[in-house]
């Protein structure tokens, strides 16, 4: 069997207040759907965490409208930093996430009434669709995009979850391969390179820069594929201008988006194919890792420009943690998506205000 990838599982937001950031990305994009809450060790990550172990608290918390989750995540052992420059368009790594979004208008509406900072009005992106950039309260950047297909369900929130995110690449051509290929972003929605007055507002956003949008042209397959639904990706290059790398003489785990992980089955056959791109595993935390109530096993890869993927092949889930209903998803055809009738139950680990 090759391996599946079931869709864009979370995006990793680091931040010095778990609990703060949980609230506001609830009261925002109506993420409030809480999977797992654990504070333990971090001691798999040293490759990206200077060798050392570090205590650290995550919330996974998705929404039931569709689309990846946040992994948000804090560290106990010490002070999350933050870069030590102005992270403008074009640097290097994750800049921004997608949020995705059925009735632009009111999305903007509503978190203008909440008090999001809006970086931009409402524009129209170079394929057409109608967009809008905000900060949260860390100043990290969202992009939020009118989504028509690729809905769970259309409830209480106008937004969804994450549908994908803007990375900075220093090489467009020689990093879109991965994309395409490994990641199953295999459709070109739009290729441009200009000043973009769409993003007027954003920080560097008077720089020329190329920008290609990727999509997957086939349905995402397995277990949680309808709730994870149709992603995108949006590789950015500038010109005249020599790129920062985001997380430069940082740890993973510092302030910002630290990797973009995927939902999977098969992770050998996933394995065979990073290795024939040139990308192989950089990290294992092996078959058996827990995680609060959810288990399964992760792996990391590097772009060509160092950024990092996270795979993530689920074991078991905790569906309604309190009658103890818990999935084993090792018996289940790694094909099919699990009935509604599981996925409905996720919405008794909603955390209300």
């Amino acid at each position: 069997m090759s391996y599946i990838i079931s869709g864009i599982q979370q995006l990793g937001v680091g931040n010095t207040n778990v609990h703060e950031t949980f609230k506001w990305y609830r009261k925002a994009f109506g993420t409030d759907i809480k999977i797992f809450e654990e504070a333990a060790m971090a001691e798999l990550m040293l490759p990206y965490t200077a060798n050392m172990p570090h205590a650290r608290h995550a919330i996974l918390a998705i929404s039931m409208n569709g689309g990846g989750g946040f992994e948000i995540w804090q560290y106990t052992s010490r002070q999350a930093q933050n870069a030590e420059f102005k992270i403008q368009l074009g640097d290097i790594g994750i800049f921004a996430g997608k949020i995705k979004s059925y009735d632009i208008k009111k999305s903007y509406n509503h978190l203008k009434d909440f008090g999001a900072k809006m970086l931009t009005d409402i524009n129209e992106s170079p394929d057409g669709r109608k967009h809008f950039y905000i900060h949260d309260l860390w100043e990290n950047i969202y992009e939020v995009i009118e989504e028509k297909t690729s809905w769970y369900q259309k409830k209480d929130f106008t937004t969804g979850g994450v549908l994908g995110a803007v990375i900075g690449v220093k090489d467009i051509d020689k990093s879109i391969e991965l994309y395409k290929t490994v990641l199953g972003f295999d459709k070109i929605i739009s290729d441009t390179t200009a000043v973009f007055n769409d993003w007027s507002g954003v920080e560097g956003s008077q720089k020329k820069i190329r920008r290609v949008v990727l999509r997957n042209s086939k349905p995402r397959e397995g277990s949680f594929g309808p709730l994870l639904g149709d992603n995108e990706i949006e590789l950015i290059q500038a010109f005249d201008y020599t790129p920062k790398k985001i997380f430069e003489n940082r740890l993973w785990g510092d302030c910002g988006f630290i990797h973009l992980c995927f939902d999977i089955k098969n992770m050998k056959g996933l394995e065979e194919a990073c290795i024939k791109a040139g990308q192989p595993f950089t990290v294992d935390g092996g078959a058996g890792f827990e995680m609060g109530e959810a288990a399964g096993h992760f792996t990391y890869i590097e772009d060509a420009d160092g950024t990092l993927i996270e795979f993530v092949e689920t074991k078991k889930l905790p569906v309604v943690k309190k009658i103890g209903w818990y999935l084993d998803l090792r018996k289940r055809d790694p094909k099919k998506a699990l009935p509604n009738f599981i996925l409905k139950a996720l919405r008794f680990s909603r955390i209300k205000d």
